[in-house]
């Protein structure tokens, strides 16, 4: 009866069922042996795995239409009665299944590639559902590799007048068992308990999480099921800003801030010695910093700015207020040529300020790195630029209170906790060069405050992007040696390091977006072809990832000076490496490349008084999805707008490198449709922080349990039960 009071043992049944979702997978129906093992290679290990392992597509069955009135170039769903299949061999290792197929008004041809097992399937007299879309060739109408089920040979459109879910699979398991596995489960543990409070379902007018995943995985209708979508996304996005704020209690736990003195002698000598005014953006950005380290409480901030808008002057003045405090500051960049960078542009400055620094890396020799370590102890020196190095037991601070991060994305959450925790209630200000769009920002680091420069404070002569073919690459070439020969210099980028890699870790696209260029160029071979081949003649250096310390910084210091003219090189030179005088790129296979990383890449040219000029040398044809792609580059230079489009071409954990560098990545959330759905968690965990940090109230002990369990593994070290 609706609106009957649940017994008590309806109710003890209920729980039962949710305390179920940590079970393994091996304890629902038909999941053993083989099946548990294929579903452990996609991650499904217990039942809440499986109920959160969505279809990646569905099959509206509902609309079927017949063969006469599919529209050519559209997506149709079809019934009709197989009345030939034939398996061809064309070519040896290229096998071709053909299946033509009645209805009372026409003949549709469907084609299989290399999937010879389909002929065994399909016999003559089948009724079959087929969902594809419907092309013309030949005389007849047809369906590529279309997606099928067999009705059997008395099967009508009725029978599968329903919404088919496609859930993604691997080795081991079909489509169908999934299906049936997450059917079965379904139907035995889905009718779970809410962990969410009520309030909250209610203000937001949520599908309860029962109802949620019986709709995402077996739909009443399509907008059933997108509403049970966002009610899953909406919860990955709450347990994530409660993660991220329960690890910021627990870290900073019973701390004393340090109260920062933001108006002192050493503040008004670094801004006299500053060659430039600060903008006012920059200057916004700055008070909201001192702000922060003034108030004795903790700062968390995010400072987000696109290629060239000034966030190292903007750092500089916090480092100014650690030097008018008596304390020290640790500044960490995640290559030695970005560390070494940052202390020859802000080294003059803190010198002129009478600031004290020494530069940590990988490349200090036994002798400096000592002597450096030892003045740090004993609190002689202000400022520590380096990398990881800095991390390393024998670098310990007299009183470290504020740590600067560079490109912070790129380290591991372990990292950037060890190197705060040298100095007990140290501020963390990260910064980023990386545009990131709001809706990003504001899941990822939902627990820190973010402060955006978005206009260049020198505008400088521009950059021109330009795609190009592959066959059109003299054009790359003579503007190379134009600049050359005119005493500037240029880059050459190239997705690999050397031509034995097999490409396989160049995920930052989909595939769907990638040209089928054979070849993809190496930086080593390419510094090999292009010295005695297009730029013969000229000083060519290399530079990548996989050389040593010293090599890196041996080759970025060549190209500085001005003793080499070329520099091929892979992304490490992405970000921050200034050297005005390069003013021409040349960027292969530029589909490899997601478009942040490109337009970070474009912002080492056309940085001092020269025009830049942009090659994306690209093999995909026109009106192809990835020439598409580097054609927004020709169009804008607007880094948060790029930012904006790469969203929505792929995930979020891509956009960022999330996943190589120790961050969370979001399943269920599309980031680029979800910007309501971020508002709310952000706001609800802002709420309920305040209310109960630790979420040890009755009400919120489910939702804690389910936080703990989503991202336990990644913040284990800090949640709690």
């Amino acid at each position: 009866m609706v609106g009957s009071v649940p017994t008590t043992a309806e109710v003890g049944e209920r729980l039962s069922r949710t305390c179920s979702l940590t079970d393994d997978v091996s304890h629902l129906r038909y999941v053993s042996g083989a099946r548990r093992t294929a579903l452990e290679r996609l991650g499904i290990v217990r039942v809440r795995d499986l109920f959160l392992h969505v279809p990646s597509r569905y099959l509206d069955f509902t609309n079927v239409t017949d063969i006469a009135h599919a529209d050519v170039g559209q997506v149709a769903t079809i019934v009709a009665t197989v009345d030939k299949v034939a398996l061809k061999r064309p070519r040896p290792h290229m096998q071709i299944v053909e299946v033509y197929l009645l209805d009372q008004t026409g003949v549709i041809e469907a084609t299989f590639f290399r999937q010879p097992w389909i002929a065994d399937q399909l016999k003559q007299g089948d009724q079959v559902a087929l969902s594809g879309k419907v092309t013309f060739g030949y005389g007849f109408k047809q369906m590529k590799a279309p997606f099928f089920e067999v009705l059997g040979s008395g099967g009508e459109a009725a029978d599968i007048a329903r919404i088919l879910p496609v859930h993604p699979v691997g080795e081991g398991i079909s489509a169908a068992w999934m299906r049936r596995i997450v059917s079965a489960a379904v139907a035995d543990a889905g009718d779970v308990a809410d962990f969410l409070p009520a309030g909250i379902v209610a203000r937001h007018g949520l599908m309860t999480l029962a109802r949620a995943i019986r709709e995402v995985h077996f739909p009443s209708s399509m907008a059933q099921k997108d509403l049970a979508r966002r009610r899953l996304a909406f919860d990955e996005l709450l347990c994530l800003q409660l993660a991220l704020r329960t690890r910021q209690q627990v870290e900073l736990g019973d701390v004393t801030p340090v109260a920062h003195a933001t108006d002192g002698p050493r503040m008004r000598a670094l801004l006299a010695a500053m060659p430039f005014e600060l903008t006012d953006e920059q200057r916004a950005a700055a008070d909201q910093i001192l702000t922060d380290m003034g108030s004795g409480h903790v700062m968390n901030r995010l400072l987000l700015g696109d290629v060239g808008t000034g966030k190292t002057a903007v750092a500089a003045v916090a480092l100014a207020a650690v030097a008018d405090t008596g304390s020290q500051a640790a500044v960490m960049a995640p290559t030695s040529v970005l560390a070494r960078q940052y202390a020859q542009k802000l080294g003059p400055l803190l010198d002129e300020a009478g600031i004290t620094w020494r530069l940590v890396t990988g490349a200090t020799d036994a002798k400096a790195r000592q002597e450096a370590a030892t003045a740090i102890a004993a609190g002689d020196v202000c400022v520590a630029f380096g990398t990881t190095a800095l991390l390393s037991d024998d670098v310990a601070f007299r009183r470290l209170s504020l740590v600067v991060i560079d490109e912070q994305h790129r380290f591991g959450v372990g990292q950037r906790a060890a190197l705060r925790e040298k100095g007990a209630g140290a501020d963390l200000l990260a910064m980023t060069a990386t545009p990131i769009p709001r809706t990003l920002a504001l899941s990822i680091y939902g627990d820190m405050q973010c402060s955006r420069i978005t206009k260049r404070p020198r505008a400088g002569a521009g950059v021109k992007t330009t795609c190009i073919p592959p066959e059109s690459a003299d054009l790359a070439y003579g503007a190379i040696r134009e600049a050359c020969e005119a005493g500037h210099q240029a880059y050459v980028v190239c997705p690999l390091v050397d031509e034995k890699d097999d490409g396989s870790e160049l995920d930052d696209v989909p595939e769907a977006s990638r040209s089928t260029a054979s070849r993809i160029h190496s930086a080593v071979q390419t510094q090999r072809e292009l010295a005695r081949g297009a730029l013969k003649g000229l000083r060519i250096g290399l530079l990548t990832g996989r050389m040593s310390a010293d090599e890196k910084d041996e080759a970025m210091e060549s190209f500085r000076a001005g003793d080499l003219d070329v520099l091929v090189s892979t992304t490490v030179i992405e970000v921050g490496v200034d050297v005005p005088n390069a003013t021409v790129m040349l960027v292969y296979d530029a589909d490899r490349f997601g478009l942040a990383t490109l337009h970070q890449l474009r912002g080492r040219v056309g940085r001092g008084d020269w025009p830049g000029e942009v090659f994306l040398e690209c093999a995909a044809k026109k009106n192809t999805t990835a020439r598409q792609r580097l054609q927004a580059l020709e169009k804008t230079s607007d880094g948060f707008e790029l930012a904006e489009l790469d969203l929505r071409l792929r995930h979020e954990g891509e956009v960022l490198g999330l996943r190589q560098h120790g961050g969370v990545s979001l399943r269920l959330v599309d980031l680029a449709e979800d910007g309501d759905l971020v508002a709310w968690a952000h706001e609800d965990a802002e709420r309920i922080v305040a209310k109960d940090a630790t979420l040890s109230s009755d009400e919120l002990r489910p939702l804690a349990m389910e936080v703990r369990d989503r991202f336990g593994a990644y913040f284990e070290e800090v949640l709690r039960a």
